[in-house]
């Protein structure tokens, strides 16, 4: 059964308001076996907008959700056309100091694991090993029809011999890797098929509208039955994808910490909520703990 999507969410006015004392965070990380949940907030650093913040992408657009997706080759000639201009830019994004710093505690044994609602892989190109992609990854592509999958990079290609001078200028890019380009700008942008059965490609992200595959779901459930505590970074948890490990691990009696600027629909289930930069908290977070985070290559603008 696929979820609805819910892209909005209203904190209710007694929510207590977001600490600035790190202090619970380095405690719970001192002990070990934490396990990170991250939303868009953790890669916003790296230039790539998240969808629910100030200036959020939900502000001005609504994503694809995968009932039109599969329904109308009109709305897969747009997002094909939107998502092949995000992709060159969209690589373009380097982890930043949260994703080097998730890294360097994993490293050190502190963080058991990540499970991530981005598809942007920066946690991975940051160092971080054990990071389960809740929502997949814009890396891969996947065929509706056979199943079969391959590179991103692949179908880039493809695209670019069949849309040969396609560059328009697109107004920002989204979190999934959507450019933001009018109808005219799409234009008669060309679709190509599976190149094995003929059938529809589509990225291998969870859309909106589309349940993420049960198998998945149990083993990050697995992983938070087995963590001692749940840091939630950068998430503001509208979506039940990512609140349901939050409410398993408030009922399971584990602690919840959360590091987000802005209040979270798991706020009512953290012992904190800390309103704080992430990049700069979490470096402040390992360096306490005697924890060196490594320089990055700077932030690519996307």
């Amino acid at each position: 059964m696929r979820m609805r999507p819910t892209l909005s969410w209203t904190p209710p006015a007694d929510l207590p308001p977001g600490s600035t004392d790190l202090q619970p965070v380095v405690d719970a990380l001192r002990t070990g076996d934490v396990l990170v949940l991250s939303g868009a907030g953790i890669s916003t650093e790296s230039g790539i907008p998240d969808y629910r913040g100030e200036g959020g992408s939900l502000s001005r657009h609504t994503p694809m959700t995968y009932q039109e997706f599969v329904a109308s080759a009109r709305a897969r000639r747009r997002y094909w056309a939107r998502s092949h201009l995000g992709w060159r830019t969209f690589g373009r994004a380097l982890p930043n100091a949260g994703h080097r710093a998730v890294a360097a505690l994993e490293a050190h044994g502190l963080v058991s694991a990540v499970i991530t609602q981005n598809v942007d892989g920066l946690h991975q190109r940051a160092g971080s090993g054990n990071v389960v992609e809740l929502h997949g990854s814009l890396d891969r592509v996947v065929c509706l029809g056979c199943g079969a999958a391959g590179p991103r990079a692949e179908l880039a290609r493809r695209l670019e011999e069949a849309n040969p001078g396609f560059s328009p200028t697109a107004a920002g890019i989204n979190p999934d890797g959507d450019a933001d380009l009018s109808d005219s700008q799409v234009g008669d942008f060309r679709v190509v098929p599976c190149a094995d059965c003929g059938g529809i490609l589509k990225p291998d992200v969870v859309f909106f509208g589309e349940a993420v595959p049960p198998q998945r779901v149990e083993h990050c459930r697995r992983l938070v039955r087995r963590a001692a505590c749940l840091l939630v970074l950068g998430s503001s948890l509208t979506v039940m994808s990512g609140l349901r490990f939050v409410r398993l691990a408030a009922q399971s009696g584990k602690p919840v910490l959360i590091i987000n600027r802005d209040p979270t629909r798991g706020d009512a289930h953290a012992l904190t909520r800390v309103a704080l930069p992430l990049g700069a908290a979490l470096t402040d977070v390992a360096e306490r703990l005697g924890v060196q985070v490594t320089e990055g290559e700077g932030v690519a603008s996307v």
